[in-house]
């Protein structure tokens, strides 16, 4: 673990994906900490906001990296640039500091972001790499001087190459059907992976905080229990954490409050799993009805996951679902978001269900259905964003 000021100094480093939410992050914090940075995305991103001292180009197609660079790539450009994975720049970012990792298939955004926000509450200068905006500190990442918390990932096994003085393992459940065959095998990977670390946090072995968290919901609850046991063992005091973190008002899209027209409420949320949708809709439940807007995120998430979202989906009172967003994966024949539609009618007959393939349309669907008191909850990891300012533009 280095102690130089400027670890990085020296280094020239070349981003594929540069835009995206990691890798803007590892971005600033190689170029904070002394390398000169540059890079490559498609198209431009509100993370690009944060690097207004790196050149970064703009283009359909990726540029020839520059000779005599360190070039790193994206996950989503695998194979279209040449260079090394994501995992071994983030490894390195992970090696110069104390650090946090934070691990599983739900909560880590959020949880990461309530160890950062504790740290930097109590004047600790956190330097942090979160997959979502955190209002409350100024972005998803920053070069602070203290503890690095770190939001893993398990879904390109990147998580594999850090090495964290503490680890929080929040859950294990079989999301990325393309990388792991079998819980198993996931659970296997994420064993391998705490023996290499000092420190476990395994939430699932935490009772749920019992204070009043500006966050809805129980699985808040559990990811503020994770947050605080890991905190202690990087040294905080529980009572001043505890403190801290019930000022935490939440990340960017995880049960994002956007606004209110016409009596309606407009929620938006991350959630693309089965078991984060259903957290989702139960911590919004106020005694008026909740309407839901899915967009289902992955061909093979879908196909594989089909029961589960239906099952998670019917808590809602009425849902509307659109086209599957493909992300990184090419169609699979057979597999739409119309068939999680009709899992669904058959699982609550005489629900009102929409299918609308394009967003805008689903958009027009759940407004006509919306009433004064209902509350909208826009859902997917895609695009779906979109929505919320239409609704609440059409409800006005």
């Amino acid at each position: 673990m280095s102690s130089s000021p400027s670890p990085f100094a020296g280094r020239r480093i070349w981003i594929a994906g540069i835009g995206g939410a990691g890798m803007s992050g590892y971005a600033l914090l190689a170029r904070s900490w002394g390398a000169e940075v540059a890079g490559w995305d498609r198209v431009e991103t509100p993370y690009l906001r944060h690097l207004e001292d790196v050149a970064v180009e703009i283009s359909p197609e990726p540029p020839q990296p520059p000779a005599g660079w360190d070039v790193y790539v994206s996950t989503a450009f695998a194979g279209r640039v040449a260079g090394r994975p994501r995992a071994d720049l983030l490894a390195e970012l992970v090696a110069q500091r104390r650090a946090i990792v934070v691990a599983g298939a739900h909560g880590k955004t959020t949880t990461s972001a309530m160890i950062a926000f504790c740290l930097d509450r109590l004047g600790l200068d956190p330097a942090f790499l979160i997959g979502g905006e955190v209002p409350q500190l100024g972005g998803n990442a920053r070069a602070g001087s203290g503890w690095l918390v770190v939001e893993g990932d398990e879904s390109d096994r990147s998580l594999a190459a850090l090495r964290p003085e503490v680890a929080v393992l929040l859950n294990i459940d079989l999301d990325h059907h393309t990388t792991f065959v079998s819980r198993a095998e996931l659970e296997t990977f994420f064993e391998d992976w705490l023996r290499h670390v000092s420190h476990v946090v395994r939430a699932d072995e935490l009772e749920p905080l019992t204070v009043d968290l500006a966050v809805p919901g129980e699985h808040n609850l559990r990811n503020a229990a994770a947050a605080l046991a890991a905190l202690e063992l990087a040294g905080v005091p529980r009572r001043e954490a505890e403190a801290a973190i019930v000022e935490f008002g939440g990340a960017g899209r995880r049960l994002e409050r956007k606004g209110e027209a016409g009596g309606v409420a407009v929620l938006d949320s991350y959630a693309h799993h089965p078991a984060e949708l259903a957290a989702d809709i139960a911590a919004v439940r106020d005694g008026g009805r909740v309407l839901a807007l899915f967009q289902p995120h992955l061909y093979s998430r879908t196909l594989h996951l089909l029961h589960g979202f239906a099952g998670a989906l019917a808590l809602a009172d009425c849902v509307c679902v659109t086209e599957i967003y493909p992300a990184r994966e090419q169609p699979i024949a057979g597999v739409s978001g119309r068939l999680i539609v009709d899992e669904l009618a058959g699982l609550r007959p005489g629900m009102r269900i929409g299918w609308a393939p394009e967003l805008e349309d689903a958009v027009r669907v759940v407004t006509g259905w919306a009433r004064p008191g209902d509350m909208i909850l826009t859902l997917g990891a895609g695009d779906v964003d979109r929505a919320a300012p239409l609704i609440l533009e059409a409800l006005a």
